[in-house]
């Protein structure tokens, strides 16, 4: 018996969306049906994505996000439900990291990726929350009340590697703000999830993995192997279904068992 799962009539809000694995969730969940909202500061890369998921028979639309910036936050999300519909589905993806040891971070440093990883995260969880609040609480229309919010976390929040401790600082908070979201909204149908990718070969770090101190980390992976964007795939689509609606306050790694 085959099982699938449908996300027509479902919006899809993905931050970071314009390379990665951002681009690659918004790929698979409009390929599930739901109408994906593609948000970064990279407006043209957007525009390419756009262009192929709609090419592809899918639905995607453009809107331009600074996490870093409160006021952007709040200006893309209304601007998304005006254009598109409630927002049913967030994919709270935006990341960046720095590579050093630390004594060496200095408090740009230290504010580069906490600014975008944690603050800029919760922000986006918040705004996007209030309206599935809204929505749930009756104070708001919309056909569909609960919600789906996924926050891209690591295996470095879970596991502390050398040379990127504050980034393993910043995704072990938002573990713990998944956790935070889930316990308040959770009674009102929003289920707040994180997934923990590993390693994952995608154009940023593509090249890095023929390196000599790439293939040298390589060797030291359970599998020996780096993962793919789609290997991610079934696990968001599940997430983001009502399906998993007994699925709220998880941390789930997906690291070829590297954090074992």
């Amino acid at each position: 018996m085959a099982y699938t799962i449908d996300l027509s009539g479902r919006v899809a809000f993905i931050t970071g969306a314009s390379s990665g694995l951002g681009a690659q969730f918004a790929r698979t969940l409009a390929s599930a049906g739901a109408a994906v909202v593609l948000a970064s500061r990279r407006v043209e890369k957007l525009k390419d994505l756009r262009a192929t998921i709609n090419g592809e028979g899918g639905d995607a639309h453009v809107i331009e996000l600074d996490v870093n910036d409160h006021d952007s936050i709040k200006s893309a999300v209304a601007h998304a439900e005006t254009e598109v519909g409630s927002i049913d589905i967030l994919v709270n993806n935006s990341g960046v990291s720095t590579t050093q040891r630390i004594q060496d971070v200095s408090p740009d440093d230290y504010d580069y990726v906490f600014n975008t990883n944690v603050k800029g995260a919760f922000f986006v969880a918040q705004e996007v929350g209030k309206r599935m609040l809204a929505r749930a609480t009756g104070s708001a229309p919309g056909s569909y009340t609960g919600g789906r919010i996924i926050n891209v976390a690591s295996m470095a929040g879970l596991r502390v590697l050398p040379q990127i401790g504050v980034y393993c600082m910043s995704k072990s908070a938002v573990i713990q703000m998944t956790k935070a979201m889930a316990l308040e909204w959770g009674r009102f149908g929003i289920n707040v999830n994180a997934i923990c990718p590993g390693y994952i070969d995608t154009e940023i770090n593509h090249r890095h993995w023929q390196t000599e101190a790439g293939q040298k980390l390589v060797q030291m992976l359970p599998r020996k192997r780096v993962g793919q964007p789609k290997d991610l795939d079934a696990l968001m689509v599940m997430l983001c279904s009502d399906e998993s609606h007994f699925v709220n306050g998880a941390v789930i790694a997906a690291d070829d068992g590297f954090g074992v």
